[in-house]
């Protein structure tokens, strides 16, 4: 669709689109609906008046048309009456304010056999509305009624208007604008439309409503796949071609929406089940859109991907003679910054002083954007170009009154005529620039004081200044803060350098090469210069020697260029307290640092250790990520290690910086671990740490703690190592394996774990060995690789030594892991020893999760009254303990067994309400494992369209538990779409499940192929 749809016609027209109903079980948009509606008490006009800027009063009557027909006054729902008499105001309402005539009301509440009375009930009901509503709302004119109400206090008119905006957002390029706009309109539904209103009006007014509802929740999936969102899109797609499976424009967004997941097959199939169906159905063949869509996706079409087209680089400027040093002929890039100070530019030409600074790290190019700046805006100072190099990063910076010189001879100012002092330098400077048009261009400025005297004065010129100092206390100026390249921008530059032909064979070695100078050009220049320089050289080679970051700075140096050099001036200029900060900060391995780790690292307040990081990002060493945190460029870090070698003293201070943070993030993970999972006494058994980690106020708080410095937890835990640190490094991850459990995070924490366990066996700490082999035991169970799960679980065991982590923990999940391979005496077994071990170590918590898996392995032993039993024991110990998140654990399990026992209704609610706690916690994890389990629990009550909307939604959630459990789902899957009549998607989905467990070698794959044996011979 290329616009926004507009509500079909009318004879009495009424506007705004809706959503289809169904997307109310299995897709996204009842939740936004739900989310953005209000209730009848919740004053919903008050409200979207703030959005929309309107002015409406509290006690403005409001009407609503979107869901039953209702009017409020304030907050206060006032009565409409019986059926008819709703009937009555909706007709009027859906008028836009024009006159109903009494045969037109009577003809659209009672159809061809009104009754006998219906006249005088029209005015009976008109009369009771008048009283209900505000004075001179429902008035009566030329025999008929009408309402008289602003065009912001129906619903409907709010959806409309809505609409309108989103169209014209969209047709101006702003595709998130329109979706944000067009997801409000669809909020304000309420069910159906003029719900429980009789009479044949109502009837094609709902009928109308309904199809627009529809038309905008197609544009908004549109929408959907141009922003990206493709793989979210598909639960609500696959619900809604189910309940309207005629409906080709939804087929067409679910087959690209899958094609753009990846699932290419399962595109493929949704076109060969339309087509089966329009055949059997209606006779017919799919419109060409569609079949045109599935030659592109059997062509692997590149162009489906729509890819964002560049913008448009600036036009090149006229070369005139001037003081500007001559451009770069490869300049690249920037094109954003080049049109916002070239615009800053051209508007001096009309009157305005421009003064623009720019300012970012030695080496990301500020000279270079200047300089083609200038000369691109040549032309509107025709009058000339002046230009210095005023050597701020430098021990000795330029003097303004040397610079005023020069620039008073350079514009024709005899000697003799240049004054002495500083003041009158800057006077005569002033009044010669008087009536010209003049560019200035102050390259390298020390600070703000500098560049002052050297300012115009007049209207019609303009100055440009780089530094590497923020100018925050230049008045009036413009502040440009100038980042390192994106990477296409890196390598075009590396292209036009080295050439098209020594590049094209080698992009991954360039991309490598490019991504080493941390994407600055400078650096890039550099690396580049030097290739260029050494034909015999392969962009590999080059690849392979700034691979190793300990000779990284040196290899990249050319003549007279050099990026430690560059680095070298702003460290040389710095305090020592400022110094030693950007040393010990540099040690850390995370990709940014909060001030509170900072803080830690260096052993110092709050505010002193604010202070000291706000000093170096304006000296540009050092950059501000976000409020609190801090991050450097990745040369620059590697500078900073380099000088904390060199200059540290003494040179213990290094690893003791890194043993205080380490101390940090362990000391505050374990405050989290305890506040998410009260009682359990994992906690207690860690290393004792000597610094105290942030405090919490809930466990919200700190589950945002947790996730925010996730990256920087996992750095940290694999950087510590070394024999006295690698035991708190083991800790550290068991503290945080909640990031285990998240998608996101799983991979890093899994190659954390890895590393900690080659040091602990290094060190010979078996201590450390076992509880690492305990954390490596979650990884595993969670990511499905069972075998692997139970090695190390055996090796964590046989290390316990008394320890209660790996005595307990353990033969926990190796219960677990024998219940999924059919191993139920083991599973018990094991189950029994851990239920035991945590009871003996006062472990409450953990108790009800031994608990809860040999209710698990109950079930699989057709126990299934005991297994209810254990479940409700379990739940009961985490409902004593007001464990929130370790309830819904319980509650998922009480729900297994509740399926199995044939209690689908209170299976659905045990399940549901694990699932909402699991969103609210943010355990994507558990959240795409309970929503296969409520697929499975649908299919079994033979609901196959909820099922198949919980297992889409699983898929979506990425991360649910590896192949074996993407399998698992994919199976559910295809069943549902069996049921559902959608054969070769099915297949599809049990193909591809049929390929993972065999490349798994699980017994799953025998199911999986009775199943495609079955509808292969139908």
């Amino acid at each position: 669709m290329d616009g926004v749809p507009r509500v079909p016609e009318q004879r009495t027209p009424v506007s705004g689109p809706r959503p289809d109903e169904g997307t109310r079980h299995g897709g996204r948009q009842e939740q936004r609906g739900r989310q953005e509606q209000p209730g009848p008490k919740e004053q919903p006009r008050e409200r979207r008046d703030d959005e929309r800027g309107g002015h409406q009063t509290l006690d403005a009557v409001r009407f609503s048309v979107l869901g039953p027909v209702r009017a409020w006054r304030g907050g206060e729902s006032l009565n409409t009456g019986s059926p008819q008499q709703r009937a009555l105001l909706a007709a009027l309402l859906l008028r836009d304010g024009r006159t109903a005539t009494a045969a037109e009301l009577i003809d659209g509440i009672w159809g061809e056999e009104p009754p006998s009375q219906a006249l005088a009930a029209v005015r009976t009901y008109a009369s009771r509305l008048r009283k209900a509503l505000d004075p001179g709302v429902l008035v009566s004119e030329s025999g008929g009624y009408a309402i008289r109400a602003g065009a912001d206090t129906l619903d409907l008119t709010v959806a409309q208007d809505l609409a309108a905006d989103a169209e014209k957002s969209r047709a101006s390029g702003d595709r998130c604008q329109a979706r944000t706009l067009i997801n409000k309109a669809l909020g304000l539904w309420d069910g159906e439309p003029l719900a429980s209103v009789p009479g044949p009006y109502a009837e094609n007014q709902r009928a109308r409503l309904e199809e627009w509802r529809l038309q905008l929740t197609e544009t908004r999936l549109d929408l959907d796949l141009e922003v990206g969102c493709h793989a979210e899109a598909i639960a609500e797609l696959t619900a809604l071609t189910a309940a309207h499976p005629l409906r080709e424009r939804l087929r067409e967004l679910l087959m690209l929406a899958l094609y753009r997941s990846g699932r290419q097959a399962e595109a493929l199939a949704v076109y060969a089940d339309t087509r089966r169906l329009l055949a059997d159905e209606l006779g017919v063949d799919p419109r060409p859109e569609l079949t045109h869509l599935q030659q592109r996706i059997l062509e692997a079409d590149a162009d489906l991907a729509r890819p964002v087209e560049p913008a448009p680089s600036a036009a090149p400027a006229l070369v005139r003679p001037a003081q500007l040093p001559a451009t770069v002929p490869d300049f690249t890039g920037r094109a954003a910054f080049v049109r916002e100070l070239g615009d800053r530019l051209a508007r001096a030409e009309s009157g305005v002083m421009a003064v623009s600074a720019l300012a970012g790290i030695g080496g990301v190019g500020k000279t270079t954007l200047a300089v083609h700046v200038a000369h691109a805006a040549r032309s509107h100072f025709p009058d000339g170009q002046l230009y210095v190099d005023l050597q701020g990063a430098g021990s000795r910076a330029a003097e303004p009154e040397t610079v005023l010189g020069a620039f008073l001879r350079a514009l024709g100012t005899p000697d003799t005529a240049i004054p002495d002092t500083l003041d009158e330098r800057a006077a005569l400077y002033r009044s010669t620039l008087d009536g010209r048009r003049i560019l200035i261009l102050l390259d390298n400025a020390r600070d703000a004081s500098q560049i002052r005297p050297l300012l115009p004065g007049t209207t019609g010129c303009a100055a440009l200044v780089t530094s590497r100092v923020r100018m925050v206390d230049l008045a009036g100026a413009h502040l440009v803060d100038l980042d390192v390249m994106s990477p296409e921008e890196a390598l075009r530059l590396f292209t036009r350098i080295v050439g098209e032909e020594r590049v094209a064979s080698e992009r991954e070695a360039a991309l490598d090469v490019v991504g080493a100078c941390g994407f600055l050009p400078l650096a890039i220049r550099i690396a580049a210069s030097r290739l260029a320089a050494r034909r015999t050289w392969t962009v590999s080679v080059l690849a392979a020697k700034l691979a190793d970051e300990r000779r990284r700075l040196d290899e990249l140096q050319a003549g007279d260029l050099a990026v430690k050099a560059t680095f070298e001036l702003g460290y040389g200029q710095l305090e020592p307290p400022q110094a030693r900060a950007f040393r010990l900060l540099g040690l850390a391995d995370g990709p940014d640092i909060s001030l509170a780790a900072a803080a830690a690292v260096l052993d110092q307040p709050l505010r002193e250790t604010e202070d000291l990081l706000e000093s170096l990002v304006d000296t540009s060493l050092l950059e501000s990520a976000a409020p609190g945190r801090y991050r450097y460029h990745d040369l620059v870090r590697l500078y900073a290690r380099a000088c904390a070698e060199r200059d540290e003293e003494p040179p213990v201070e290094r690893d003791r910086a890194l043993s205080r943070l380490l101390d940090f993030y362990l000391a505050t993970a374990a405050a989290v671990y305890a506040l998410e999972r009260p009682g359990d006494r994992l906690v207690d058994h860690l290393e004792p740490t000597g610094r105290a980690g942030l405090p919490f106020g809930d466990r919200g708080e700190a589950l945002d703690w947790l996730h925010t410095e996730a990256e920087c937890i996992l750095a940290c835990a694999q950087q510590s190592t070394d024999a006295a640190s690698v035991q708190r490094a083991v800790d550290l991850l068991l503290a945080a394996k909640d990031l285990s459990e998240s998608g996101a995070n799983f991979r890093r924490y899994e190659h954390a774990a890895h590393l900690v366990l080659d040091a602990a066996r290094r060190t010979g700490n078996l201590r450390a060995e076992g509880r690492v082999r305990t954390a490596l035991t979650h990884v595993f169970h969670i990511a499905g690789r069972f075998d692997q799960a139970e090695a190390e679980a055996e090796a964590a065991m046989a290390l316990a030594d008394n320890d209660p982590i790996p005595g307990g923990y353990a033969p926990n999940i190796r219960g677990f892991i024998a219940i999924y391979q059919k191993r139920y005496s083991e599973a018990e077994r094991y189950l029994g020893l851990a239920i035991d071990n945590f009871r003996a170590d006062g472990n409450r918590p953990s108790e009800a999760s031994a608990l809860c898996n040999l209710s698990r392995a109950h079930l699989a032993m057709g126990r299934t009254t005991s297994a209810v039993e254990l479940a409700k024991q379990g739940v009961e110990i985490y409902d004593q303990q007001g464990l929130t998140l370790r309830l819904a654990n319980g509650r998922y399990a009480l729900g297994l067994a509740l399926t199995q026992a044939g209690q689908f209704g209170e299976a659905l609610d045990q399940l549901t309400y694990a699932l909402g706690i699991f969103h609210e916690n943010r355990q994507p994890l558990w959240e795409g494992v309970t929503h296969f389990r409520l697929a499975e629990v649908h299919l079994a009550a033979h609901r196959p369209t909820l099922a198949a909307a919980h297992a889409e939604q699983a898929i979506a959630l990425r991360g649910i538990g590896g192949e074996w459990r993407r399998g698992t789902v994919l199976t559910v899957l295809g069943k549902a779409l069996d049921h559902l009549g959608q054969v070769d998607r099915s297949r599809a989905c049990w193909g591809e499940a049929l390929a993972i467990f065999e490349g798994l070698g699980s017994p799953e794959a025998g199911e999986v192929r009775s199943l495609l044996s079955t509808v292969n011979a139908a």
